[in-house]
């Protein structure tokens, strides 16, 4: 991955792709909303969150430290795109 920041829509749309693909088989992807609460909200469980970041990490060439597995990192598309794109800087 080069250093040049990734455009948060650009992180926004490919996990929202991963999420529905996923985690939400079948489901409207006009329902996931950039706010839509994903770990609050049970749409991501803690098994769940671990293979997102995965898929971050391997996606975006970041690394999530054990603490920023949660909510106040990853709860909403619009959380998880400022937390990819701050650790891409």
């Amino acid at each position: 991955m080069s250093t040049t920041a990734v455009p948060a829509t650009d992180i926004k749309a490919s996990v929202k792709e991963y999420i529905l693909t996923k985690f939400l088989p079948g489901e409207d992807p006009n329902m996931l909303e950039d706010t839509t609460p994903l770990i609050t909200g049970g749409v991501l469980d803690s098994i769940s969150t671990v293979e997102l970041v995965s898929f971050l990490e391997e996606q975006y060439g970041v690394e999530f430290e054990a603490h920023e597995m949660s909510a106040d990192y990853l709860d909403t598309l619009d959380q998880i795109a400022a937390t990819v794109q701050s650790k891409s800087a």
